[in-house]
């Protein structure tokens, strides 16, 4: 059992489990696909660090669609830092508890600030990492806002799209 499930558990957090074969950097993509839920849907944990004007450093969680990414200079201006960025595998676990591709807001091993993109809050569902590889749980917004202190961001960009190599501009698209 891990700490996350002890945490819905001991909320009275109901969640249904889903189980999956995790697959190396397969990310929600893969998830979504293996699950046959819209990747949107699909709640991945970030942990970032920002960086204060004095150089100081302070993790926090970000829970971003699956499908988007985080504009981290967007969270940067949010939260009235110098710069946000996410932190290397080791810190990862020193923070969560959890190893990277098993992360979960639940049940950390440190109380981090959470911010939520805020368009996961209408989503009639959510799956998010139940705290390990290849392990996802399927909870309500509303019982997330019940088990996390949350605070609401808009801070989603699409990704960019893979550039071939054979593309002389690479930002810019296909020419006319």
């Amino acid at each position: 059992m891990t700490p996350a499930v002890r945490a819905l558990r001991a909320a009275g957090v109901p969640f249904t489990a889903h189980f999956y074969r995790y697959v190396e950097r397969g990310g929600t993509c893969h998830a979504a696909e293996a699950l046959q839920v819209p990747e949107h849907e699909v709640v991945k944990t970030l942990v970032m660090e920002s960086e204060d004007a004095s150089g100081r450093k302070t993790p926090c969680l970000v829970l971003m669609h699956g499908d988007r990414e985080v504009s981290t200079r967007q969270l940067a201006r949010f939260l009235g830092v110098k710069q946000v960025a996410p932190t290397s595998e080791k810190t990862v676990e020193h923070y969560t508890g959890y190893v990277p591709g098993g992360v979960s807001p639940l049940g950390t091993r440190l109380h981090l600030p959470v911010y939520v993109e805020s368009t996961i809050l209408a989503l009639p569902r959510l799956v998010v990492n139940g705290g390990k590889r290849g392990f996802l749980v399927e909870i309500t917004p509303a019982d997330l806002r019940t088990l996390l202190p949350l605070t609401e961001v808009s801070v989603a960009v699409a990704p960019e799209p893979p550039t071939s190599p054979s593309s002389p501009h690479p930002h810019r698209g296909p020419g006319p």
